[in-house]
């Protein structure tokens, strides 16, 4: 084993510099990830007598993928799939870098050849307790609050909500609207969504009259801020920071304002159970109960892919649990 040098950092270093360039290119989520399956493929090292925190990084060898692959076959295939995918992203990095001579080829052979492949799993999503969030937050201006910032705020919480639920929009397309992309006379928006592909969403009666709502009471500080109405955020920030600024809210604020609602209505131990994206799966759902149209379905999702729309054609545990009485109970 070559000693490290100035020049020449170990592995544990390596993967220090490699973790702090996910932090500021990716979401946290992902930074947290890659931090766990890196941390395991340093354990795996270790197993194989070569110690990170002295081996010089060049010394690395692809054989590192063989021993993680074997190391894991007692995971999730699921987590085995993002562990694999962070050690192969950490020598594509290595190679970037030209802190070690990798065969990135062979990397992505080795993993080919003895990477297990995730089941697919249907869409879990709590349905019932979406529905219980929707109807609180329907009633939430019942009794408006004497703060007009809270009061804005719960508009639009209330709007933001069934808007996801109503059109299947996913989050980062929510919190990038702006008021002029909603034409409020045909209930219709254009897009740019996943893949920057245009699209047109449809909006229900109930989302368009909960944003009016919202756009009304929000009326004079729109106007304070002398641009046109047109160019100014769906959704905006009501917080101390945005003082009397018009700001777009952000992904994290759309997720926030989901936990925060979640907690309010089901406790906070329902925290994390549902998402933003878990009202696009709930749109999709009830598309397809009502209309059992599955292209229908991947046409209003913006599925490219109609197997992707399949996945939520399942019965549902009531249809399950009814069906079998009859055959069994009679």
């Amino acid at each position: 084993m070559t000693p490290p040098s100035a020049s020449t950092p170990t592995i544990e270093q390596a993967v220090e510099s490699f973790l702090t360039a996910i932090q500021f290119a990716r979401s946290a989520n992902t930074h947290r990830t890659y931090r766990n399956g890196m941390n395991i493929f340093l354990q795996v090292l270790r197993k194989h007598r070569i110690p990170p925190e002295k081996t010089p990084v060049s010394d690395l060898a692809e054989d590192g993928i063989i021993w993680l692959t074997s190391f894991l076959k007692n995971e999730a295939a699921t987590t085995e799939r993002l562990y694999l995918t962070a050690a192969t992203r950490f020598y594509e990095f290595l190679a970037a870098e030209e802190l070690a001579e990798i065969n990135l080829s062979r990397v992505r052979l080795l993993i080919q050849q003895r990477a297990r492949r995730p089941g697919q799993r249907l869409p879990q999503f709590p349905r019932k307790a979406i529905e219980q969030i929707l109807e609180f937050v329907n009633k939430i201006t019942e009794s408006p609050s004497s703060d007009p910032a809270v009061r804005l705020r719960d508009l639009r919480d209330r709007a933001f909500l069934i808007t996801l639920a109503d059109t299947g929009l996913r989050v980062h397309e929510a919190c990038g609207l702006h008021r002029g992309d909603v034409d409020f006379f045909e209930g219709k928006a254009v897009v740019i969504g996943k893949g920057d592909r245009q699209a047109v969403v449809r909006f229900s009666q109930r989302s368009l009259r909960a944003l009016k709502d919202y756009l009304h009471a929000r009326s004079e500080l729109d106007g304070g801020t002398h641009k046109p109405l047109a160019s100014l955020p769906l959704f905006a920030r009501h917080d101390d920071g945005a003082g009397k600024k018009v700001k777009p809210i952000s992904t994290t604020t759309g997720r926030n304002i989901v936990a925060q609602r979640v907690k309010e209505v089901l406790g906070a131990e329902a925290v994390g159970t549902i998402t933003p994206h878990s009202f696009r799966h709930y749109f999709v759902t009830v598309v397809l109960k009502a209309t059992g149209n599955l292209k229908m379905a991947q046409e209003l999702a913006r599925h490219r892919n109609i197997a992707v729309t399949q996945r939520y054609a399942h019965l549902s545990d009531d249809e399950l649990d009814r069906g079998y009485s009859d055959i069994f109970d009679q």
